[in-house]
C-alpha cells in the first residue's frame, strides 16, 4: 500500500497523470489531471484500488479529497470509476453539503450518478462527514478523528464542538466530549 508518492509530473492524460519517482513511472488516476502542471514536483495521496483483474492508483491532492472518495466507494453500487469523476466536478464541501441537505439534484449532475445512486449515497453518508471548514476551524481535528474512530456520528460531534475548550490539552478536550456526547 502506498499512502502518498512524491515526484515530478511527466505527463498529464484525460484520466490520468504519470508521475515520476526514483526513475519509475507511476500512472495515477486523478480527478482533474490538467490541473498538474507538467516538470512540476508534487505530492499526491494515493489509494490502491487491487481487484483480480486490475490494479490501480488512484491520485488525490489533499487528504480531505481522499478521505472523501473512501466514503464514496463504500456506497453499494458506487466504484472508484464513479466517485472520482464527482470529485473532478465538485468541491469537497459542496459534496458533503449536498448530501447532509439530501440535494439530489446536485449529485445527480456528476457523471454516471443517477437518482438510484444518489439517494444510496445519502442514505449511507448523510450526517457521517464533516467539512473541512466545520472542523479546522475549532482546531479540534484530532478530537473528532478520535470520536469518529469510535463510532460517533459526526452529526453529534458537530454539535457538541463549540462547547469544547478549545486550548485544553487533547485529553482533556476527549473526556469532555466523551461526557456531553453521553447526556
Amino acid at each position: 500500500m502506498f499512502s502518498f508518492i512524491k515526484g515530478k509530473v511527466i505527463d498529464a492524460e484525460k484520466n490520468y497523470i504519470t508521475l515520476e519517482n526514483q526513475g519509475i513511472g507511476y500512472q495515477i488516476y486523478v480527478a482533474n489531471p490538467f490541473r498538474f502542471s507538467i516538470d512540476s514536483e508534487v505530492k499526491i495521496y494515493i489509494y490502491t484500488h487491487i481487484r483480480e483483474d486490475e490494479f490501480s492508483l488512484y491520485g488525490f491532492s489533499s487528504l480531505e479529497e481522499k478521505e472523501l472518495f473512501l466514503r464514496l466507494i463504500n456506497v453499494k453500487g458506487l466504484g472508484p470509476k464513479m466517485a472520482l469523476p464527482m470529485l473532478a466536478t465538485g468541491s469537497v464541501n459542496g459534496i458533503i453539503d449536498a448530501i447532509d441537505r439530501e440535494n439530489i439534484l446536485y449529485l445527480t449532475k456528476f457523471p454516471k450518478i443517477g437518482e438510484k445512486i444518489a439517494r444510496q449515497i445519502i442514505l449511507d453518508l448523510k450526517g457521517k462527514l464533516a467539512t473541512q471548514d466545520e472542523v479546522s476551524s475549532n482546531g479540534l481535528e484530532e478530537v473528532v478523528e478520535v470520536l469518529e474512530s469510535l463510532g460517533y456520528k459526526t452529526t453529534d460531534i458537530k454539535k457538541i464542538l463549540p462547547k469544547l475548550n478549545a486550548s485544553a490539552q487533547v485529553e482533556d478536550q476527549i473526556k469532555e466530549a466523551l461526557r456531553l456526547l453521553l447526556k
